[in-house]
Order: C-alpha cells, then structure tokens, then sequence
C-alpha cells in the first residue's frame, strides 16, 4: 500500500524535493519503469503540497497588519 501524501510528517523543502526528482530521472529519453513512475507522483505530489503551503504561509503574512 503506497503512503498517503497528505499525511502529517516530515516536510521536505522544494529543493531536496526537486533534487529526488531529478535524481530518479537521469535523462528525459530513458522512461521510467513503473516503481520509479510511482515514486516520481509521489515527489510531485509533495512538491504541490509544499508550494500550496508556502502560497498559504505567505498569503497569512500579507493579511497581518503592518507594525
């Protein structure tokens, strides 16, 4: 059974994520074999989850009154 990626844990940054990324991928002509297709959605997945923090992080600092 593969992880959920909306459960708490551990948050990676885009970068480390972007690195695995990259990382499993060595060249866009090779394609990935399945393990390695599942675990790039599961990257990806973060990622989104990361940026849609970093958006939400930042837009609840643009709502605060300003000192």
């Amino acid at each position: 059974m593969s992880p959920d990626p909306a459960a708490p844990g551990p948050v990676r940054s885009a970068a480390e994520l972007n690195a695995q990324t990259r990382a499993l991928w060595s060249h866009p002509a090779v394609p990935l074999m399945r393990e390695q297709r599942a675990e790039y959605e599961r990257l990806c997945a973060e990622l989104r989850q990361v940026e849609r923090g970093g958006a939400a992080a930042a837009d609840s600092a643009r709502m605060l009154p300003a000192a």
